[in-house]
C-alpha cells in the first residue's frame, strides 16, 4: 500500500510540472498575440508606441533654434488640436513632442513625466494638458497607462498614492508586466466592435465622473498637485505650463485654477473661453472638440504659446 502512494508522488510531479509547462505556452502566446493585434488594430497603442520614444528625444535647443516643448494631454488635445498645424504656426518659436493618451488624468502623468525624465527626454518646456475634472481625477487609466506611462519603480508608489488595496495593487502590477492583462479590455472592446454595429458610439453615453471638489479643498488640493508636477519639472531643468482646453460650463472651474496656478508660480494657458463655443463646435458627446472647434483652439493655442515667447526662450536658454 505505502509503495503504491509513493509511487504515485512522481507521476503527480510529473502532471504539475506539465500543467504548469502549458500554462507557461498560453501566457507566451497570449503576450505574442496580444502584441500583434494592438500593433494592427489600435490606433492608440500604434501612436503612443510612435510618440513616447520621440519625446524621449526631446533635447534643450542651441542658441537661435526654436525652444523644444514637450506637450502631453489626454484626448482633449488628441481632438482639439490640429497638430500639423500648430506646428506650422509655431514652427519658428517652438519645437513640440506631443504624447497624447485618452483618458488619462493627472496621476498618469506626474509618473508618465517621472519615466519620460527618466528615459533621458530633456525638454526646456512641459505643457501639461488637462480639463479640470481630468485634474482631479484620483485614479489611472486601467489599460494603456500602466504599460506605457508608468515606470516598474513607481507601481507601489501609485498604489500608495491612490490608496489601492492589494488586489488592485497586484492588477496594476501585473498591467504593467504583460501587454495582454494591460489591454486585455482593449482587446474585449475590438472583439464587441466586430460584432455589434457602431459598439463605440456606445461610449458617448458613458460619463466620467470625477468630482471636483469645492471651496478651499479645491485650492489645496489644486496647489498641491501643481506644485508636485512643478518640482518634477524644475529637478530635470523644464519649466512647467498648465494648458486648460475647453469644456462645456467649465468657465468657473477654469477660472479657480488659473487662481491656484498663480499662488504657485505655474503658468497657465486658457486659449479659448468655454463660453465662446456653442454646442455646434463639439462632437456629439459633447465633450470633445470638432474639425470646426479644433481649427479656433489650434489656432488661438498657438497665439497664446508665442504670446509667452519670452518666458518659454528664458527657460530654453542653456546653462
Amino acid at each position: 500500500m505505502r509503495s503504491s502512494i509513493f509511487d504515485s508522488k512522481p507521476a503527480a510531479l510529473v502532471c504539475a510540472k506539465i500543467l504548469i509547462g502549458i500554462c507557461g505556452v498560453f501566457i507566451i502566446c497570449f503576450e505574442i498575440l496580444s502584441n500583434y493585434l494592438l500593433l494592427h488594430d489600435s490606433a492608440t497603442y500604434r501612436r503612443v508606441s510612435q510618440q513616447f520614444p520621440e519625446a524621449i528625444q526631446a533635447r534643450p535647443s542651441g542658441p537661435g533654434e526654436p525652444t523644444s516643448v514637450l506637450m502631453v494631454g489626454n484626448s482633449l488635445l488628441l481632438y482639439g488640436i490640429d497638430m500639423d498645424r500648430l506646428r506650422k504656426l509655431t514652427s519658428g518659436s517652438l519645437r513640440i513632442h506631443p504624447l497624447f493618451l485618452e483618458a488619462t488624468g493627472y496621476f498618469d502623468w506626474q509618473y508618465g513625466l517621472r519615466r519620460l525624465f527618466r528615459q533621458g527626454a530633456k525638454p526646456q518646456v512641459v505643457v501639461v494638458g488637462l480639463p479640470v475634472n481630468s485634474f482631479f481625477a484620483s485614479g489611472v487609466r486601467q489599460d494603456y497607462s500602466p504599460k506605457m506611462l508608468l515606470d516598474g519603480r513607481d507601481v507601489f508608489d501609485v498604489a500608495s498614492d491612490l490608496r489601492l488595496d492589494r488586489t488592485a495593487t497586484s492588477n496594476l502590477l501585473l498591467a504593467h508586466a504583460s501587454t495582454f492583462w494591460d489591454t486585455r479590455g482593449v482587446l474585449r472592446a475590438h472583439i464587441l466592435e466586430s460584432i455589434v454595429p457602431h459598439f463605440q458610439y456606445l461610449f458617448w453615453l458613458v460619463r466620467t465622473n470625477s468630482v471636483v471638489p469645492q471651496g478651499p479643498e479645491f485650492e489645496a488640493v489644486a496647489i498641491s498637485r501643481l506644485r508636485a508636477l512643478r518640482e518634477i519639472c524644475e529637478a530635470n531643468g523644464a519649466k512647467l505650463i498648465l494648458l486648460i482646453p475647453p469644456t462645456p460650463s467649465s468657465e468657473d472651474a477654469d477660472r479657480r485654477m488659473v487662481f491656484a496656478s498663480q499662488q504657485v508660480g505655474v503658468e497657465t494657458i486658457v486659449p479659448v473661453d468655454p463660453t465662446t463655443l456653442s454646442a455646434r463646435f463639439y462632437q456629439p458627446d459633447a465633450t470633445h472638440l470638432n474639425t470646426d472647434g479644433a481649427a479656433i483652439f489650434t489656432s488661438a493655442l498657438a497665439t497664446a504659446l508665442l504670446s509667452k515667447a519670452v518666458v518659454l526662450n528664458t527657460a530654453g536658454s542653456p546653462n
